[in-house]
Order: C-alpha cells, then structure tokens, then sequence
C-alpha cells in the first residue's frame, strides 16, 4: 500500500508528531464524513482514504513499517511488506467512535453513536445596503426571500400528521451501517449514512400530502430586523432557524444578514468617530469666528479661534456615532477657501493688508524663508 502516501492525504510531513496527524484527521474526517455529504461518492472515497491513512499512521508498529516500505520500495515485491505490522492487521478503527464524537458534537446532532442524523440546514446568507445614516442611527428593515421551510404539516419528518413513519430495518433507527471490509492490512470497519433511510433512521409509511414527504416546502420568508445604531459594512445578523430547512430531520440553519454601508456626501468614519472637513472663509480663518457644523441628527455651532490655519483638526467630543460600546467624538478638519475672483479695489485692499502686517515673519512662512536662505541665500519672497 506504500503507492498511497499517507503523509500526503493527511496532509502533514513526515516527522508529523502523533498530535499533529490526529489535528489533521480530525480536520479531514469533519469534512469529509459522509452524514455531511449524503449520496457524494467522492466524499465517501475520500472518507475512507483517510480513515485508512489514519489508522496506519496513528500506531507506532504500522507507521514504522509503512515508512520502511516508503524507503524501500523493493520491500513489498520481495514478500516482506508490512511485516511489522503483525497479524492483527487493523484493529477496526479503535478510537475513531471517541475522535469522531468529540469531532462533531454539538454538530447539527450528528456523532457515529447517534441515533438518527440530525444534520443542521444551510445558512442563507443576504446582503443588505444601508444608507449611511441608517446605519449610524439605527432603523428597522424587512428582509424578504425564499427559502426551504420546515413543513408544518409534518414537523419536517415528512411523514403524515408527524407520525406515519417506521423505524428503518436496515441501520435500525441508528441512521448509519458498519460495513466490514478485509484489506492487506487486516480487517476495517467503515462507518456510513444508511442509504435505505438516507441517515433519519425512519421510513415514511405515508408520505405528508403537503410536502409529498420531502419534510420542507419552498416559500417566501419575511423577517423584521432591528438594526442597531452603529452597523458597519461587513458587519452582520444572525436570525438563528431563518435558514434552511434540513433534509435529514435535524434543525434549520441561520439566516445571516451582512450589511453594506453606502458612502456619504459629508462625513467619513471610522469605527465610531466621525470626520467631517468644514470649509471657512479667509476671514473666519484669520479672525476667528462660529460655523455651522452638520451632526448625525441636527447642526451645531462651533467656534473657530483666530488664526486657524487650513488644514488644523479639532476634536469634538461625544458627537461620533452613539453604539452600544460607546459614543464617539467628531474630527473637524478646517479647509480655508481663498477666494479665486477679485476685483482691483480688492486685491489693493490685500496687498496694503499683505504690506502692512508682513505675515512672511511669521508661522510657517518665516520657517519657509529661513530653511531657503540657508541653503541658497535667496529670500524666495523677495521680488
């Protein structure tokens, strides 16, 4: 059997430790298990092939021979292959009922001890655009879409009344058969969804007239949502039962609603601040002054202090987004509009203002200066 490498389908190396190769199988036997994957041919060969790599890489005396036999591929055409693995061959898969319980409990009900599986429906998952202020407030929102819905009739068993069913003679109401199989390696048990019940463990005697024994009828669902102040694009609901319904008797899956938030004309956010750029005239710049500032519900005044330059940042606390973490502040990014058009009365008026307080000594301007006299010797205002 060395033409299968095991290393590879578990997915490890090979100086896997024997906590890394059980971390894999048990990552491969959930996703492969056939109660997730009724009548998949392909999930079932997988299944298997794993069990099998599994079973021989998880006991010492196997692993050992197999990796002799990887090393020497001679071995097995000479007679001698797998000699170490003595004459027990397979135990049957000793431990994999505990792995696999442990793997899927709480798992739509479903382990290799069940009774009838119990498998979870779909997840539905819709998205939902958001103005931005609906998110940032809050709103109510009524989600329509169809789906598979549990048949009422028959309380998803789809049998008449609930209870025109029989249990399964084949699996015997476990929902699952072993079947045994004789391989090089010894004897192995393959546990596997019983296909004569499709893994309920029952068997409709009379089939629901309403669902025609399917357990789920399609129809449109209405949900009502109540979003809370403060959704964001990506976040989500989750309407627990809202999905849909099971094809093997287990609970509904979850409506999961995701939100994208549409971008606004004014604001900017960051979780649950906001940032707002407010245009101020040259003179509200120079001498300071009140503006109007646009907040989530209404407008507010704030006061610009003289000689605020564009570009300056002031911190308004607690006119962010209100969540249910917390309120955030507001960050007003102050952008001075110097005006494009002039008249000749007005420039004069500049220039005599320009003159008379020289603002080339001061700020930004005078650091200016002074950086490029002392490299060029030059004054860069000086005509």
């Amino acid at each position: 059997m060395a033409d299968k490498n095991y290393y590879e389908i578990l997915g490890v190396g090979r100086k896997a430790t024997d906590d890394e190769i059980k971390s894999a199988y048990r990552k491969l036997v959930k996703q492969y298990h056939p109660d997730l994957h009724p009548n998949d041919a392909n999930a079932a060969a997988k299944f298997k092939e794993v069990n099998e790599a599994h079973e021989v890489l998880s006991d010492p005396q196997k692993r050992a021979a197999y990796d002799y036999e990887l090393d020497h591929p001679g071995a097995r055409a000479g007679g001698s292959g797998f000699s170490g693995f003595g004459r027990g061959g397979f135990s049957g898969f000793s431990g994999f009922s505990d792995i696999f319980s442990d793997i899927f409990s709480g798992f739509g009900g479903a382990s290799s001890s069940a009774g009838a599986a119990d498998t979870q429906g779909e997840d539905i998952t819709k998205e939902v655009v958001l103005s931005f202020l609906d998110a940032a407030k809050g709103c109510t929102k009524e989600i329509r879409y169809v789906r598979s819905e549990p048949c009422s009739s028959c309380k998803g068993t789809g049998a008449k009344n609930g209870t025109a069913y029989k249990t399964c003679e084949k699996c015997g109401g476990s929902g699952q058969v072993r079947y045994t199989q004789d391989t090089l390696f010894g004897r192995t048990i393959r546990v596997a969804t019983c296909d004569a019940c499709g893994g309920t463990g029952k068997k409709i005697t009379d089939p629901c007239p309403d669902c025609k024994g399917k357990g789920y009828i399609r129809k449109e669902t209405v949900v009502t949502l109540n979003i809370p102040a403060g959704a964001d694009t990506n976040s989500y609901i989750r309407k627990k039962g809202f999905g849909q319904a099971s094809t093997a008797g287990g609970a509904p899956g979850d409506l999961i609603v995701v939100f994208r938030v549409e971008p606004h004309k004014i604001f900017k956010r960051k979780d649950k601040d906001l940032y707002v750029e407010v245009p101020v005239s040259y003179k509200t710049a120079a001498l300071g002054g009140k503006v109007k500032v646009p907040g989530i519900d209404e407008t507010f005044e704030y006061l610009i202090p003289d000689g605020t330059q564009s570009g300056t940042v002031f911190c308004v606390r607690g006119k962010g987004l209100k969540t249910r973490t917390g309120t955030g502040n507001m960050y007003l990014t102050v952008v001075v509009e110097v005006p494009s058009k002039l008249t000749r009365e007005q420039k004069k008026q500049l220039e005599d203002f320009d003159a008379g307080i020289d603002i080339k000594q001061t700020g930004k301007m005078k650091a200016y200066r002074d950086n490029v006299q002392s490299m060029y010797g030059q004054d860069p205002y000086k005509n």
